[in-house]
């Protein structure tokens, strides 16, 4: 059973930074690509980052490109997200997921090719 765990969201002050953590078990993560998506009140998912299953690939939309760094440890199962410079309209719950197919090196932004997906982790910036 494929299970994903988030962990690190908090309440931080807008400039601020956070570290979030999924944990993966129940598959051969190092084999897998893995996605950051959020979804704030009202919204719909938005993809944020991708990191291939070497971890040498990563891809994020303009919004969060230069401010939020993705990053893997296979010897872990785990993936994070550094976020920094918090703004207010980065609110969500963040969730991490699984792309479909092994060895995958394409970048994958589309809700559509991730399998498995964590409850996600509550993030909040004051203003």
């Amino acid at each position: 059973q494929v299970q994903l765990v988030e962990s690190g969201g908090g309440l931080v002050q807008a400039g601020g930074s956070l570290r979030l953590s999924c944990a993966t078990s129940g598959l051969t993560f190092d084999m897998y690509s893995m996605g950051w998506f959020r979804q704030a009140p009202g919204k719909e998912r938005e993809f944020i980052a991708f990191i291939n299953w070497s971890g040498i690939r990563t891809y994020y939309p303009d919004s969060v490109k230069d401010r939020f760094t993705i990053s893997r440890d296979n010897a872990k199962n785990t993936v994070y997200l550094q976020m920094n410079s918090l703004k207010p309209e980065d609110t969500a719950v963040y969730s991490c997921a699984v792309s479909k197919g092994r060895y995958d090196n394409t970048i994958r932004n589309d809700i559509g090719h991730y399998e498995y997906w964590g409850q996600g982790t509550q993030v909040a910036v004051s203003s």
